[in-house]
């Protein structure tokens, strides 16, 4: 990224018609630590791999509860992330307070867009530089959404944003097809071998039970986040898929042996 005469204000387009304050807020999204979301056809699950600003530090919060049947996880500037789900509390709020019922996700996730869509045509403003997955469950069933700082939002099976997320992606376009069916287990357990996807080319992070989050929501099942120690049940699983493979590979060798 560079500086240009075009990316002064967030009003201004260049000459091949974009908006560079709006791509490089996007691009603070894609500098946040990974986030991995999936659906099944009754339940939401999200992932989350924590960053420490130092060894002295906590790692930072990613997930976010909104109402029992609606949480965000987030990539990007955490303090834009805490404006917007304030922002999404209120509107939960104000809706049960006069219609006696959760708010329709699809009309929270159009609110959210509409307020970062308003930021990027106001001079005094800028872009919100946060990227949400945003997990709901209503009367349609459980539904997974995507905002983008520009104000764009879009509904998936699976999706993943932030550091490294194109290795996620592979991993559920390569096994989206199955989610459809999984119980809760089995959806957190995708969950967790995508979001591993994110490190695996890293020598310097790994999943631990200090750095990774886990939340889901669904049918009958208010949302739910996981993490620290509560973590680790779901840390071991995708360690005992690890070493399955290695044991099946030692299996024909000793029976060759045996027949020798």
């Amino acid at each position: 990224m560079f500086r240009n005469s075009y990316d002064t204000d967030i009003t201004v387009y260049s000459p091949q018609g974009r908006l560079h304050q709006v791509e490089y807020a996007m691009e603070a999204v894609k500098q946040g630590s990974a986030v991995v979301g999936l659906r099944s056809g009754t339940h939401v699950v999200l992932a989350t791999l924590k960053r420490a600003s130092s060894e002295l530090s906590a790692n930072q919060k990613k997930l976010f509860q909104i109402d029992e049947h609606m949480g965000i996880a987030i990539a990007g500037l955490t303090a834009d992330a805490r404006v917007l789900s304030r922002f999404l509390r209120m509107e939960c709020l104000n809706y049960k307070f006069n219609y006696g019922k959760h708010y329709p996700a699809s009309r929270a996730v159009l609110d959210v867009a509409n307020k970062c869509q308003k930021s990027t045509q106001i001079a005094s403003k800028r872009p919100f530089g946060v990227g949400l997955l945003v997990a709901a469950v209503d009367e349609t069933g459980p539904h997974l959404y995507q905002t983008c700082p520009s104000g764009n939002y879009f509904e998936f099976y699976a999706m993943a944003i932030g550091s490294r997320s194109q290795s996620a992606k592979t991993y559920l376009e390569r096994t989206f097809q199955e989610f459809e069916h999984c119980s809760l287990d089995e959806l957190c357990k995708h969950a967790m071998l995508a979001l591993r996807e994110t490190v695996s080319s890293s020598k310097d992070t790994e999943l631990q039970s200090k750095n990774t989050a886990i939340a889901f929501v669904g049918k009958g099942t208010p949302f739910t986040i996981v993490e620290n120690e509560d973590i680790q049940p779901y840390l071991d699983v995708i360690e005992d898929a690890e070493t399955r493979p290695s044991e099946s590979e030692e299996t024909p060798q000793a029976t060759d042996a045996m027949q020798t």
